[in-house]
């Protein structure tokens, strides 16, 4: 859909913000914090255009806008500006799963367990054989989506039925080496405020994905770059 230059810049600001307070943004707020060179009332008018384009939605009793999964993917594969891993960060990753390169079971054991930590959300690998590991399960809990019990309740089954996993995983399209699911398109119940960020793997003969499942507004800018150099560990280690 066409959007205005501002429109575009409010998506940014609004997501960014929304990421950072898990709360609804009001006009008034997004003034005040960024500057945005016009009033409140213009605001008001461009976030009820941005709700008729599918990209805001208004919860239920609040005076303030959420993003849509529309809306965070659009920020993700446009707006985004990744944060480079620094060389310690690589080093101390590396060193974590290097002694564990000969062996796909606990390879993959510290490559979730890794990711859950520094990511601060939940981490799954599965490969086609069947096989599946999880880590971090606990960091659910420090975001207020997951208070909902059901919503975490749905989660933690999940992670227990290897086939779901693998039909979430092959939702995914494009080429690109980083995918992302939000909302719906995990075709679950009430899963509109999850996302996951997949990766292929391949360790010998079997492929896989390794993935960070937490809030759809997870921090991206550095998940993203987490996740690619992990995975792309793991492949080096299988041509090694």
């Amino acid at each position: 859909m066409d959007l205005t230059p501002r429109q575009i810049e409010l998506i940014k600001v609004i997501v960014e913000e929304f990421t950072n307070t898990g709360k609804p943004v009001g006009s008034v707020a997004l003034e005040n914090k960024y500057r945005l060179g016009v009033s409140p009332a213009t605001i008001r008018n461009d976030m009820a255009d941005l709700v008729d384009k599918g990209y805001l939605q208004k919860p239920h009793l609040s005076s303030g806008r959420i993003p849509t999964s529309v809306a965070i993917k659009f920020y993700v594969s446009e707006l985004l500006k990744e944060r480079d891993l620094t060389v310690a960060e690589e080093v101390a990753v590396k060193e974590r799963v290097w002694d564990h390169r000969n062996t796909q079971e606990t390879l993959l054991r510290e490559a979730t367990k890794v990711l859950a930590e520094r990511t601060g959300n939940l981490s799954v690998a599965i490969i086609n054989s069947g096989n599946s590991y999880h880590a971090g399960y606990a960091n659910l809990l420090n975001c207020s989506e997951f208070y909902d019990i059901d919503l975490f309740r749905q989660v933690l089954i999940l992670l227990d039925h290897h086939q779901r996993l693998q039909d979430i995983f092959d939702r995914a399209v494009g080429a690109e080496p980083i995918h992302l699911l939000v909302g719906d398109e995990f075709g679950e119940v009430n899963f509109q405020p999850v996302s996951c960020l997949f990766a292929n793997i391949q360790i010998g003969p079997e492929r896989g994905s390794l993935a960070v499942l937490g809030p759809s507004r997870q921090h991206y800018e550095q998940n993203i770059p987490l996740l690619r150099y992990v995975a792309n560990l793991i492949n080096q280690f299988a041509q090694s």
